[in-house]
């Protein structure tokens, strides 16, 4: 009823108003200074602008990549500086608005799937470089598809509404009994880098849940995004150290290679201080309890070698697809790794996941654009195999190496459903 009685007065009640569009040549990014321009370029690696910008063979930041939402597919906009297609003739303070309330120069409301949400957090400094780096990036003259969804979905009045019940604009407020380090790291966490957009859960409207499901796991592009919280699928506690290590370089040797949508964040980390990834790696493990390296490696040890072959009993199948197609790397006496790092698959989390939907794209797709260029690729198998026989292969897997897990139901229908999804 009274969700009901808020979008009848989103409907009914005026609109945010346009905002007027900049002279030409109003945001030259000559009128910046260098300082501005990179302070920019890292908030936008922070925040991966590219990544949901850029279109399969697009240009970097010309919009037009389909996201597929419950709701329906939203494709990205034009974040480039044209004045026609992009944000050219956007002033700061247009910008700004859409940052933190998600409203468009225009007055028209912004669908949640541009984490403004998260943006919001943002300080003015920060916001004001993304700016100017952005409007000092070449133009591309590029008009993306245009999201249509479904009635009454299309109506973006209602989208006041879903702000009203679900979003809080205020900016991010340091805690003063916590230190430096740690509040720089909740401030990249939950602003720039938009973490709980894939790693939080949400409820039937789409708004991140709050309270102990905070970071506790969600979605992302058809991946299941890992608690960012202790949590028992995890093998291996994660320490602080392999938090850095994983968000740093892809890989930590006690969990695993980052892959899916996270090898393109960790591609952007990468290039950030790495008094950053420390600080997001510090405020991280903070959510859980403390764990030391000692304790974290004899786990390591013990998860690395899986199960005694009695486990895989029956799966004779399985363990034969196995011997051919992945011992030779993943072994746990020691595989060649002649394609980049060599992750057991014992430490694997998508093998102790209560659903079999990541080790499954990953048997499919392989892993064809690697976090950084030291950890090479893996090949997919989706050619090789078919659907029987990637069930039968992740039946073997998740037997030998999550021991303690149930085994997974209805593989082969699983498989069939990400084949007939594609790479992503």
């Amino acid at each position: 009823m009274v969700g009901g009685l808020i979008g009848l007065a989103c409907a009914i009640l005026p609109g945010p108003a346009p905002i007027a569009p900049l002279a030409p040549g109003g945001a030259d990014g000559a009128m910046w200074s260098a300082a501005t321009l990179e302070r920019g370029r890292l908030i936008a690696l922070a925040g991966d602008c590219a990544v949901c910008h850029t279109a399969p063979g697009g240009a970097t930041n010309a919009g037009g990549l389909a996201l597929d939402t419950p709701f329906g597919t939203i494709y990205t906009t034009n974040l480039t500086p044209d004045p026609e297609t992009g944000i050219g003739a956007w002033s700061y303070p247009a910008f700004a608005r859409a940052m933190r309330e998600g409203i468009g120069r225009d007055g028209t409301h912004l669908y949640p799937a541009f984490p403004y949400t998260a943006f919001a957090k943002m300080s003015e400094p920060d916001l004001l470089a993304l700016y100017a780096y952005l409007m000092a990036q070449p133009a591309v003259k590029y008009a993306p598809p245009k999201t249509k969804l479904p009635f009454p979905l299309d109506q973006r009045r209602l989208v006041a509404g879903w702000n009203w019940l679900f979003h809080d604009a205020r900016p991010f407020a340091p805690d003063p009994a916590r230190s430096a380090m740690w509040n720089r790291g909740k401030y990249l966490v939950d602003g720039a880098g938009h973490c709980g957009a894939c790693h939080t859960p949400r409820n039937a409207l789409g708004a991140e849940k709050g309270g102990r499901a905070y970071l506790a796991g969600g979605e992302a592009e058809g991946w299941i995004a890992p608690p960012l919280v202790a949590s028992p699928a995890a093998p291996v506690p994660w320490t602080e150290g392999a938090l850095f290590d994983y968000l740093r370089t892809g890989f930590s040797a006690q969990h695993g290679v980052a892959a899916g949508p996270m090898a393109p964040v960790v591609a952007g980390l990468a290039s950030l201080p790495e008094s950053d990834v420390r600080a997001i790696s510090h405020y991280l493990a903070s959510l859980s309890p403390s764990v030391d390296a000692a304790t974290a490696a004899d786990a390591a040890i013990r998860r690395a070698h899986g199960a005694e072959a009695v486990a895989t009993l029956g799966l004779e199948s399985g363990r034969r697809a196995f011997e051919a197609a992945c011992a030779v790397c993943h072994a746990e006496s020691g595989g060649v790794g002649h394609l980049g790092v060599r992750p057991l698959l014992g430490l694997n989390t998508s093998v102790s996941q209560a659903a079999p939907d990541n080790l499954l794209r990953v048997l499919h797709n392989g892993i064809d654009q690697p976090a950084t260029a030291q950890l090479g690729y893996m090949p997919g198998f989706r050619d090789a195999f078919d659907d029987r026989q990637m069930a039968e292969l992740a039946a073997y897997i998740r037997a030998r190496y999550a021991p303690g897990q149930p085994a997974w139901r209805n593989l082969e229908d699983a498989s069939a459903r990400i084949r007939r999804e594609g790479a992503h």
